[in-house]
């Protein structure tokens, strides 16, 4: 089985998306699913340079394929026209394309050249479909959905949504889907040495974009409260957002200006050894997102061992309230500071819920389990694709 997976860009900048279809792409490689990536060179969206990696040639990684495009005429929204005309020549070399991210040209045309040039695709909406999501730009994505997203929602074999509640939620401008709920996988962190000595005071952790969404207006004022009536505790602030960096830095201004800021880390961006670290510092893990599709950061957390504390528009809540692996809240700043109090005031607790949290990701969100479903799925939409 030969599998294209296109998205816009896999640079480590972008967060989730990227990381999922670098550990999809891995997890199936290993089950014997010959995995080509087609991608951009972006490398964040605010001047900073392209990715350093040979471009328009096979680049092997992790038991699977990476071509890389320039991004070309427009680096801004990661389109590339030499990555659709390679998709245009070899499409028929493929049995199927798993394009990720509605509403970016780049994957929009994709989905256009795979329709005409006969190749079945999977659409991965990312969220896009979120009736929140759409309220932004809403008059140019009508007319983006009218002329692009539609035919291709209309033209997929199927939408891979990570959440029943994203696809239960998520709009399909009027057209019939197969749906496909598949989550996302995670890989344990990999740590230096073992630290189990609890710390004193606790280590609260938020690790996601830095962007209006997460629901940081609501966590800001609620550790305030927490300060105020006497809880002790450490907040790291990691993340960045290279789409929107003057709200990042609105952010943390807003912070080093507050009583948090004597308490507040802020190392930004974090990837690799020192993501790891700060997981293995955590006690526990916070994203009150007034949305979120799936939650990838929540579900590494999860499999690190730490407890969560969510909002209940991250979409994942449900399973942390079956497993016992945190706490859901709404999106009211009392709620929260009650639910975060009560996490602060219970270390056992606490390592209760983060023991069952790594127990339920290990099981539900291992890569190897996930690429058998990814399988299953794509060989049922080519068991069904009409015999030329």
């Amino acid at each position: 089985m030969r599998i294209l997976q296109i998205i816009p860009s896999i640079a480590l900048v972008y967060g989730g998306p990227s990381q999922m279809v670098r550990g999809l792409s891995a997890a199936l490689a290993t089950q014997g699913v010959d995995v080509t990536i087609l991608t951009t060179d972006s490398n964040g969206d605010t001047g900073q340079p392209p990715m350093d990696v040979p471009l328009n040639q096979p680049v092997s990684e992790d038991g699977y394929t990476v071509r890389y495009f320039r991004c070309s005429p427009f680096r801004r929204y990661k389109f590339s026209l030499n990555l659709l005309n390679w998709l245009w020549q070899h499409a028929g070399e493929f049995d199927l394309a798993h394009i990720h991210a509605l509403f970016s040209p780049v994957s929009s045309a994709s989905a256009t050249v795979a329709r005409m040039r006969q190749l079945p695709y999977i659409l991965r909406p990312l969220g896009t479909l979120d009736p929140a999501d759409l309220q932004k730009k809403k008059q140019l994505k009508q007319i983006y959905a009218t002329l692009l997203e539609r035919p291709n929602i209309a033209g997929a074999a199927a939408l891979h949504f990570t959440s029943q509640p994203e696809a239960q939620i998520s709009e399909r401008f009027g057209v019939s889907t197969r749906d496909l709920v598949i989550p996302l996988g995670v890989n344990p962190p990999v740590y230096q040495a073992d630290n189990t000595v609890p710390n004193d005071p606790p280590v609260i952790l938020f690790m996601s974009r830095i962007e209006p969404k997460k629901g940081l207006n609501l966590l800001i004022p609620a550790l305030e409260r927490l300060l105020a009536t006497g809880y002790k505790f450490q907040f790291i602030l990691a993340g960045s957002n290279p789409q929107d960096p003057a709200y990042e830095t609105q952010i943390q201004t807003q912070i080093k200006q507050s009583t948090l800021g004597e308490y507040t880390t802020i190392p930004g961006f974090v990837t690799g050894e020192e993501k790891a670290r700060l997981l293995q510092q955590a006690d526990l893990f916070v994203l009150p997102s007034y949305y979120e599709n799936f939650g990838i950061a929540v579900a590494e957390a999860m499999v690190a061992g730490i407890p969560v504390m969510i909002s209940d528009g991250v979409q994942i809540c449900e399973q942390v309230k079956l497993a016992e692996a945190g706490w859901v809240s709404s999106c009211e700043v009392d709620e929260i500071t009650a639910m975060l109090g009560s996490a602060l005031e219970n270390q056992q607790e606490r390592r209760r819920r983060g023991n069952n949290a790594k127990q339920f990701a290990l099981e539900h969100y291992s890569w190897d389990a996930i690429a058998r479903t990814t399988i299953q799925a794509y060989e049922q939409i080519l068991e069904s694709k009409p015999r030329s």
